[in-house]
């Protein structure tokens, strides 16, 4: 049911809450959208300066996302968005405007695509490259179904240098009629070649519905004359693809795989989105939209400076300042170390998946760039790369998401463990990050890594105990040597006079409960022991820095204790908590062992409330410790 329709088609001036979206979309004028775009682009802005977000990504797309309700039937047909972080005009056009300004709240809107929060959010997509691969699956399937829809991908250039879109396009492309279309938003890299003024004109020529017309037209009338009719459609065919072999290279690498190439098309332009959309609709085969746009688009801090704008925390809109300074952060603190350890020795070679300055990386960039790659989204290539760089004696660092890290799983054993390889793993965000939800919590390192044999994991828990570590991961004989640690500043209240690279107890006189943690929850665990002191509740911590593998200088010790609690922000299966807890059984441990980690994905929120929900704060490590006590009858 339409709110205004009144007012459509009058090129009066319309707004967001008067219109029923999307459906209202197709039925505006040009100039009415391109109101509706400037209306946008400032909610864009003022929320993510209040919330932090994706910013400069998701400004480059209004018009692009625009054109795409209006040209396509969501959510009959499908919108993948590829990375999900440009999808937040897409949330606004789907009925979630009012409930926008909650963008990464606790309980608010998702700052990705969700299937759970809308119907018009196709699929899940928190990691790159993986959008031709849903929308071909999801094509395939409507047409096993009989459904005449489309699966529309969404994806950016940076996302071309993940090796999964290759993938996908070569079977995608070669899987006959299908309503698959694939949108390049090319907003930073070239990743072709303009050849004159001719190839322009050819260019634009293709992607008009005339051409197309006439194309089928030419085609079937040579199919009806007998004997020539195919050997003159074979000539004209050989003809074509010479022309535009020499004056349309851009074309040919996505055409040899099977997609018919359309663009490059002014992404900021609503009349030429609308026609190469309705254009590439009318194929019914698989075809590739290039479409150009910018990234921070209508915002001048976020077209000037779009890396510093594509994740950002608070801001202020009039200066574009951020509300907390980026130089205060374990990734900083990491990168800086790494420039001093790279100082002394020039065998250390420095590794990003595309996130230079998301991981601190850009203070070694700017003193060695000789010894930094960026391989661009590929953190499978990233590790089989530091492998061949080791494999000659190098000391290769890679500095990576702990969520993205997930990806190169295989490569870490076959082509570092297996060979005793030496590399370096700086796991940056590692545990709860917060406000971008189940995609990106870091909880799933810790269990993977300990599966891997060769394997060293470090965990500390300030910038000085950082630095230690990373000294030690460094010079390793051999094998995986890794060094986690959060997103964020250190919160470090604890007396950093008794730091260590293995582990540390923290004891109280006459105390028969320990508590056990590692990283960022020591600061929680030192608190809670006061807490409990205060109530006459005596409690050990055993403060890990090195937390596999465990020392088995440790067991005699730890089966002293009447009472073992460990905390972990990570997920429990496979976790150091478990093992740790086998271990015990082993040794006949006969006290009351428990244990408190995550046990599904944690939705978003701040990192306090996602902490507080675990039970991982000081205040929820007392309560449970009280608890346990007088289950025990000693209170």
């Amino acid at each position: 049911m339409h709110k205004m329709k009144d007012n459509i088609n009058s090129d009066k001036r319309v707004t967001l809450s008067e219109l029923d979206l999307p459906g209202d979309l197709k039925d505006l004028t040009i100039n009415q959208c391109s109101h509706l775009c400037k209306e946008i682009r400032d909610i864009l802005i003022s929320t993510v300066s209040r919330t932090g977000g994706h910013l400069a990504s998701n400004l480059g797309v209004v018009e692009l996302t625009m054109a795409l309700h209006r040209n396509f039937d969501s959510p009959e047909d499908k919108i993948i968005w590829d990375v999900g972080h440009q999808s937040y005009t897409h949330k606004i056009l789907t009925g979630r405007a009012e409930r926008f300004s909650t963008l990464r709240q606790e309980n608010g809107i998702s700052g990705f695509p969700k299937p759970s929060e809308s119907e018009h959010d196709s699929f899940i997509s928190g990691h790159s490259s993986t959008s031709v691969s849903v929308a071909c699956g999801i094509a395939e399937a409507m047409k096993l179904q009989g459904k005449d829809n489309y699966a529309v991908a969404v994806i950016g250039d940076g996302a071309m240098t993940g090796g999964m879109f290759y993938e996908a396009m070569n079977n995608c492309g070669r899987g006959g009629r299908n309503n698959l279309i694939v949108i390049l938003n090319d907003n930073d890299m070239s990743i072709s070649k303009s050849v004159g003024s001719l190839a322009g004109y050819l260019t634009s020529l293709r992607n008009t519905e005339k051409y197309v017309n006439t194309k089928r037209v030419i085609h079937k009338g040579l199919d009806k004359i007998p004997f020539v009719g195919t050997s003159i459609e074979k000539g004209i065919k050989d003809v074509k693809n010479t022309v535009k072999s020499n004056l349309l290279e851009k074309s040919t690498m996505f055409e040899d795989m099977g997609f018919t190439y359309l663009g490059p098309v002014n992404g900021h332009d609503l009349s030429e989105l609308d026609e190469i959309m309705h254009v590439a609709k009318s194929y019914h085969k698989p075809v590739l939209i290039h479409v150009k746009t910018v990234k921070g688009k209508g915002y001048i801090p976020a077209e000037q400076n779009p890396g510093e704008y594509h994740g950002i925390s608070k801001f202020d809109i009039a200066t574009g300042n951020p509300e907390v300074s980026a130089d205060n952060s374990y990734s900083t603190v990491f990168g800086r170390e790494l420039v001093g350890l790279a100082e002394k020795d020039d065998r250390i070679c420095a590794i990003t998946a595309a996130m230079k300055y998301g991981t601190g990386l850009q203070y070694f960039y700017r003193a060695f760039p000789e010894r930094f790659y960026d391989v661009g989204i590929a953190e499978q290539h990233a590790v089989t790369f530091a492998g061949g760089l080791a494999s000659m004696g190098m000391i290769p660092v890679f500095a990576v998401y702990s969520t993205f890290l997930q990806r190169a799983y295989d490569q870490l054993v076959h082509d570092i463990s297996i060979g005793g390889l030496h590399m370096v793993l700086g796991i940056d965000r590692a545990g709860v990050v917060g406000e971008d939800g189940e995609t990106h919590q870091g909880l799933l390192d810790v269990p993977m890594l300990t599966t891997i044999p060769n394997t060293v994991i470090y965990s500390p828990s300030c910038y000085e105990e950082l630095k230690m570590c990373m000294k030690k991961a460094v010079y390793a004989n051999k094998g995986i040597a890794a060094v986690r640690y959060p997103r964020g500043a250190e919160n470090a209240s604890f007396n950093q006079s008794y730091l260590s690279t293995e582990y540390i107890f923290i004891r109280e006189n006459h105390s028969d409960t320990l508590i056990i943690t590692y990283g960022r929850l020591y600061d929680e665990a030192y608190k809670a022991q006061s807490i409990l002191s205060a109530d006459g509740i005596k409690c050990d911590i055993l403060k890990l820095t090195k937390i596999y593998p465990l020392s088995h200088d440790l067991n005699e010790e730890l089966c002293g204790y009447k009472r073992i609690v460990f905390f972990e922000e990570s997920m429990g299966e496979g976790s150091i908590s478990e093992k740790l807890g086998e271990r015990l059984a082993e040794c006949a441990y006969s006290g009351d062992y428990s244990r408190v980690t995550a046990d599904s994905y944690v939705k978003q929120a701040s990192v306090r409330s996602c902490l507080e929900a675990l039970g991982l704060t000081c205040d929820k490590m007392s309560e449970y410790i009280r608890k346990r006590v007088m289950c025990n009858g000693e209170a």
